[in-house]
């Protein structure tokens, strides 16, 4: 889903544009999903701010006609969703998910059967993340509640669980394109939500799981500069940690900077003030 406005950017290019150690935020989570073995790659996109010409080779660009929501986005992709046995869904400016971490997902997805699986996770203070508010056993998901200021959709009481949503699912395509139509937009945004698809695929006869990330950084999404400084900050600490693991020597991992794309041998020496791009 890469169709949001960015207004609080305040600027001229599109918000999933803005690079992020040298590739573009929208291009983290389409990386991510081939990685991962995705055999169909659709990006929702706004007519307004049109980002076709910047996308990677083979993706598909489909238009969400007016901003109305995560919901809308995915009513507008409601074609290919039919057609597709297995749907996951990211956002294109919530970069830092993983190949491992869409494995992982599709996997509990698949041994549990659920109609619709969702990446939660676990934070001391869940701010204005949607709640996740499980049955009565836990062991399944019921509904997520908006937790926005104004929102007046989350209670006190859910206002207080910690488990938040972190945007990522996985949905049985046919089935959550047979509700989509019911998705309803009577709510404080006036927008069409998509966890409102949960409570309508478990009408249906469907369950909903949970797959709890073991890192809360997963949900880090952009929305200001100030948000993608702080989300810069630690995708370059991956970057270097991962290179580090591998054997590579990084000397001053404070003044280096290496693009996600580049490779390095195990016993490379990276001096300080390097800049390694690709």
């Amino acid at each position: 889903m890469a169709a949001g406005q960015g207004t609080r950017m305040k600027s001229a290019v599109p918000k999933v544009l803005h690079p992020l150690c040298g590739r573009a935020l929208v291009a983290w989570p389409i990386e991510a999903a081939r990685e991962a073995g995705a055999g169909r790659i659709a990006v929702i996109v706004s007519p307004d701010r049109d980002i076709t010409g910047a996308l990677p080779e083979g993706i598909e660009a489909i238009p969400q006609p007016e901003a109305n929501g995560t919901g809308g986005a995915l009513r507008a992709a409601a074609e290919v969703v039919a057609d597709s046995e297995t749907v996951v869904v990211l956002s294109g400016d919530v970069p830092l998910v993983s190949a491992g971490l869409i494995a992982d997902l599709l996997a509990t997805h698949a041994d549990s059967g659920a109609a619709a699986t969702v990446v939660t996770a676990l934070l001391d203070d869940p701010g204005t993340y949607g709640r996740v508010v499980r049955t009565a056993d836990g062991s399944e998901i019921e509904k997520i509640v908006e937790a926005k200021a104004g929102s007046g959709d989350a209670s006190a009481e859910e206002l207080e669980i910690r488990e938040i949503n972190s945007g990522i699912y996985a949905f049985d395509g046919r089935a959550v394109a047979a509700v989509l139509p019911s998705l309803a937009n009577d709510n404080a945004q006036g927008e069409y939500y998509l966890p409102d698809v949960l409570p309508l695929l478990e009408e249906a006869g469907g369950h909903v799981a949970a797959h709890v990330s073991a890192d809360p950084n997963v949900i880090l999404g952009v929305n200001s500069r100030v948000d993608l400084a702080l989300v810069e900050a630690e995708a370059r600490r991956q970057i270097l940690e991962r290179h580090m693991l591998a054997g590579v020597t990084i000397v001053d991992p404070s003044s280096t900077w290496i693009e996600p794309a580049v490779t390095l041998e195990a016993d490379t020496i990276v001096h300080p003030f390097a800049l390694c791009l690709r």
